[in-house]
């Protein structure tokens, strides 16, 4: 790919040889001529999309045995020098450069006559004339769906937590910390909210650990209902603590969701016989929010949220404090 193609009298018998050789390519491959109609299209690519060479041959619509809307593939980018089109059709690709050299992208692809979605690995290089003429782009196809789904298992595995299944304690640090930068830049209000589990120690002592990890995964889902917004953030914070990251958000907002959160986990009614505060289960919640300065930290907040939490506790549990001021850190 890339380089130039000889001429001779053997030519023609040549290109025969490389069509035959193509055809049996053990990699899906197709071939685009200079006006991107497919003059090639591999009993392998045959295989892969549950497309047939005969539909697709002497034509522009390669695009359906991997989309179900009309855009371009990859060889299509080569042939029309468009590299910089990278960003908006794959997930991922190299860096754009001269096309001469080819290109490399991973995409989800929908694949409808096989009815079902692939993540492809895919290749496309030109080929030229001796002249510097484009001849045709090759573009080859591997199917990566299992060593990216495996991929993606790790990675959930890696920010969420293993009891709850919402986000864990790291991707709360590292969320926190975009998200004060960002609103920082933007001269926006963030919030917190930290949740506690009202006398959790005597709801485990009381009933098992089997029981206590039941009760965390319920309250875990009920809080999770109650954060909608994709921009937000819902975590286990530690123990029978949680939390809630909710970006462009003032005090009211938070307070509204804090609210929220308490009442669908009083709704659950899990019987708690041990408690002080009522007959079931039942959270305290510190709600923090103000505009990220450069004269504080994103700690600041998450200590102002702990700062309205401990005050909710000794208020008598069961209800949402809150603060919109650093200063009352001092007061805590």
């Amino acid at each position: 790919m890339g380089e130039a193609v000889p001429t001779s009298r053997n030519t023609e018998s040549a290109h025969v040889f490389a069509v035959r050789l193509m055809q049996h390519l053990v990699v899906p491959t197709f071939v685009l001529n200079a006006e991107r109609r497919v003059i090639i299209w591999n009993k392998a690519c045959e295989r892969l999309t549950g497309v047939a060479a005969h539909e697709v041959i002497g034509t522009t619509n390669h695009w359906r045995a991997f989309y179900d809307e009309e855009r371009f593939c990859l060889a299509d980018l080569v042939a029309l020098g468009r590299p910089e089109s990278m960003d908006e059709l794959y997930v991922t690709h190299t860096e754009p450069s001269d096309c001469s050299h080819g290109l490399r992208a991973e995409n989800w692809c929908v694949m409808p006559q096989v009815k079902k979605r692939l993540y492809l690995a895919v290749d496309a290089g030109p080929i030229f004339d001796e002249d510097g003429n484009l001849l045709a782009v090759v573009e080859t196809l591997r199917d990566q769906t299992e060593q990216k789904l495996a991929q993606m298992a790790l990675q959930s595995l890696a920010v969420k937590d293993g009891l709850t299944g919402l986000a864990n304690r790291r991707s709360f640090d590292e969320k926190l910390e975009a998200e004060w930068l960002h609103n920082q830049r933007e001269g926006t209000s963030m919030a917190i909210l930290l949740v506690d589990v009202d006398h959790f120690k005597l709801y485990n002592d009381t009933y098992g650990h089997q029981k206590g990890d039941a009760c965390l995964k319920a309250v875990a889902s009920a809080l999770g209902e109650q954060v909608f917004r994709p921009s937000d953030l819902a975590a286990r914070y530690g123990g029978e603590e949680f939390a809630v990251i909710m970006p462009n958000t003032a005090l009211e907002g938070a307070l509204h969701v804090a609210e929220r959160i308490r009442d669908a986990v009083h709704a659950l009614g899990m019987p708690h016989g041990a408690s002080q505060t009522a007959e079931c289960v039942t959270l305290s919640i510190g709600a923090a929010a103000f505009v990220p300065t450069e004269a504080c930290r994103a700690e600041d907040l998450v200590a102002a949220a702990d700062a309205a939490l401990y005050r909710a506790k000794h208020q008598g549990r069961n209800r949402v404090v809150s603060t919109d001021r650093v200063e009352e850190l001092a007061e805590a």
